[in-house]
This record gives C-alpha cells, sequence and structure tokens, in this order.
C-alpha cells in the first residue's frame, strides 16, 4: 500500500481538525501521520496527513477535503519535488560504560543530544521517516526507554531553482 502526504491549508480556528480526522474516521481512512500548525499567515493552519491507499483512495480523499468550507487549498505531494521531515525526540539507556557508542551514533546520524542523565540521553533527531527508523533500528538493542514523534510534514520544493 503506497503512502500518500496531503497538505491541507485551512482556517486556523476551533474544531477544523475535528472535522478533518472525523472526515477520514468516517470513511474508514486511517491517518498514518497527522501534523498541524500555524503558518506564516496565522489566520491558516496547515495539516500535513499521511494516508495509505491506492489512488482511488488518494482521490477521494482529495475530493472531501476540498468539500470542508474551511479548506483553503490541498496539494498531494506524491508526484511533486517536495522536501519532508519527522522529528523524534528519544530517550536511550546509555549507562557512562556504553555512552560513548551512543554518542558516536547520535553524530553519525547528525542528531543532538538535548538531555543528559546517569543512565541515559535524550536524542533529538529530524530527517526523513527512513533516516529516523534507521537510526531506532541501531539504538534499540541500547534500550529505548521513551519516545515521541511529530509525523512527517512536508512542502513543495521551490520552482525557481
Amino acid at each position: 500500500m503506497q503512502k500518500h502526504i496531503i497538505s491541507a491549508l485551512v482556517a486556523n480556528k476551533p474544531g477544523v481538525l475535528a472535522r478533518v480526522s472525523g472526515l477520514f474516521s468516517a470513511r474508514g481512512f486511517n491517518i498514518e501521520s497527522l501534523a498541524v500548525g500555524e503558518t506564516e499567515n496565522p489566520e491558516l493552519s496547515r495539516m500535513t496527513i499521511v494516508v495509505g491507499g491506492d489512488e482511488t483512495i488518494l482521490e477521494q480523499v482529495r475530493k472531501q477535503l476540498d468539500k470542508l468550507i474551511d479548506t483553503v487549498k490541498v496539494q498531494d505531494f506524491s508526484n511533486i519535488s517536495h522536501v519532508e521531515r519527522d522529528l523524534a525526540l528519544v530517550r536511550v539507556h546509555s549507562p557512562v560504560s556504553r555512552r560513548s557508542e551512543v554518542l558516536e551514533l547520535v553524530q553519525i546520524f547528525r542528531a543532538r543530544i538535548v538531555d543528559v542523565g546517569h543512565s541515559e540521553v535524550m536524542v533529538e533527531l529530524a530527517g526523513t521517516e527512513e533516516k529516523i527508523e534507521a537510526f531506532l533500528d541501531l539504538v534499540r538493542p541500547y534500550g529505548i526507554r521513551e519516545m515521541a514523534r511529530t509525523g512527517r510534514i512536508a512542502l513543495g520544493r521551490s520552482v525557481n531553482r
């Protein structure tokens, strides 16, 4: 099943997120990732939604989103050149005896240590979903104590490149 990244520019007001998520659940679509934030215009928010499915499902999602009153613009990044990122905070078991190994992985992945404890470190990592998954696979043997992820965000590339 192919994953599609959909960006919806919507009115920044109460209830819009509930209507969008209700639209998906009422039709049995699973949202794999959802990130919402204010844009450069405080009256608008950008929702970045990752949904799995074929082209028929995607077309239905786009049409349903376009019908919502608070929707300004819907864009599918499937066939558009774009930049996407995910952010993860990961608390990794890291006793002093093995800390240098964890720090080496942090450097390789261009991540940052944002908190240090006696037996663990908290790592901040931004990048593609694949990069984050690769990092998680490598630190899993040390023990992931806790993790939070933003979900994907995306913007189309400049046309004047």
